[in-house]
């Protein structure tokens, strides 16, 4: 697991073990989503407005039903003020991912998105699934690859084109859309990894099972198995970084990039790479798959 080569939270390379597992060969798709909000009357996060006792002194118009879209600039901006091309839109929701008059017509195999890591959970328990730990979906991503840059190997781009969906041209106001999609993208249409495995790189981010936790060793130490001598079996990190955070909820690991990731901000489509969100968050851009443990 991890890279030394790209982003501090990256590091330590380390060696770790995971039992079998099956793993959807797709991100969860707006017509699967359906499905369970069908089943259940599952009512998403975005969906219900915010606890004001949990968020001291905000803005009382922001604690409404929404959701968090992305908007692309007039032109170039300083990439350390992400409220330039994000904002908290009222009314978007996985039925509305770019607010209130966006709709999801025509894009049922697209990856539902503007869920929750709440809402991942309610899907996967509905399903008879699991969310898949850090490790588990690291493993999955790598595709038997090892240590490898990217999904497909170590060339960014095998034959000069893209082969994930992901941003290219300058982050967050010039989109070249070379690989033909300006948002999200029908799961399958770039080529799987070497475990059959569509978009695990782009797309859309996933959810995973873990905590997150800047130091990436520790992915390592919460598991009965993990010692001096062994190399840890099942790793996850199970105990929340909430203390003197200033966030309501605790962060989980999100993996695998998404179309808003573009080398000049963000080259994390890619299997080590890691990010953590809060497990209220959702935006137009985070997604998730599910495994089974036999």
């Amino acid at each position: 697991m991890g890279s030394e080569d790209f982003y501090p939270e990256e590091r330590p390379v380390h060696q770790v073990n995971v039992d079998g597992f099956w793993m959807d060969s797709h991100q969860v798709t707006v017509a699967e989503f359906r499905r369970f909000v069908k089943d259940t009357g599952h009512v998403t996060t975005a969906e219900i407005a915010p606890d004001p006792a949990q968020y001291p002194g905000a803005d009382p118009s922001l604690l409404v039903p929404g959701s968090l879209v992305f908007t692309p600039t007039a032109g170039p901006v300083p990439l350390d003020d992400y409220t330039r091309w994000w904002s908290f839109m009222p009314g978007a929701d996985w039925r509305h991912p770019e607010g209130p008059g966006s709709n999801v017509g025509g894009r049922e195999r697209h990856p539902v998105t503007q869920v929750s890591w709440f809402d991942a959970r309610a899907y996967a328990a509905w399903a008879g699934k699991d969310l898949p730990t850090e490790a588990e979906w690291e493993f999955a991503a790598r595709g038997g690859l090892d240590r490898q840059p990217f999904v497909w190997g170590d060339e960014h781009e095998p034959g000069g084109k893209p082969s994930a969906n992901v941003w290219q041209g300058q982050f967050p106001w010039e989109n070249l859309l070379e690989d033909g999609y300006a948002g999200t993208s029908p799961v399958g249409q770039f080529r799987p990894n070497g475990y059959e495995l569509s978009d695990m790189a782009g797309n859309v981010w996933e959810w995973t099972t873990d905590h997150f936790t800047a130091d990436h060793s520790e992915s390592g130490k919460n598991t009965a198995a993990a010692s001096s001598c062994c190399i840890p079996s099942n790793p996850r990190v199970d105990t929340a970084r909430v203390e003197n955070s200033g966030e309501p909820y605790a962060r989980r690991v999100i993996k695998g990039g998404s179309h808003l990731c573009a080398p000049n901000y963000c080259l994390r489509y890619r299997p080590s790479a890691r990010q953590g969100d809060t497990e209220e968050t959702s935006t137009c851009h985070i997604g998730f798959r599910c495994i089974i443990h036999p």
